[in-house]
């Protein structure tokens, strides 16, 4: 992979793990006000309703900071770009799709078959 492509995703990465970790903070900040007090049953089931909701997307996108965080590593390491499975190049057009990722088209096509025959 070229070095400018590497920059590209190096930049692009680390401005997305700086996003997700803003919002991280703003959601520690908005647990941690005092409870409103509801007397209407409805209206307390529809904020708890909201933040279950507001947890799961923090939820993924936990995950999505650590998945971040292991391609900026594969960058620093030089195996970023290079399928886990098959040891080939990632094309630059997935990986500017998904720059997450840790296999090819091919591979993961493959994964994903397999997992679809297992039914998971």
């Amino acid at each position: 992979m070229k070095k400018d492509d590497i920059e590209y995703f190096k930049e692009l990465l680390t401005n997305r793990l700086e996003e997700l970790l803003s919002h991280a903070d703003n959601t520690v900040s908005g647990m941690t006000t005092p409870k409103e007090n509801f007397p209407d049953p409805a209206d307390r089931a529809s904020l708890e309703s909201d933040r279950n909701f507001m947890l799961r997307i923090r939820d993924r996108e936990n995950k999505l900071i650590k998945k971040i965080k292991k391609a900026l590593e594969r960058i620093d390491d030089g195996t970023f770009g290079v399928c886990e499975k098959c040891s080939e190049d990632i094309s630059t057009s997935r990986l500017k799709a998904r720059p997450v990722t840790t296999l090819c088209i091919d591979c993961k096509t493959k994964e994903e078959a397999f997992e679809k025959a297992l039914g998971l």
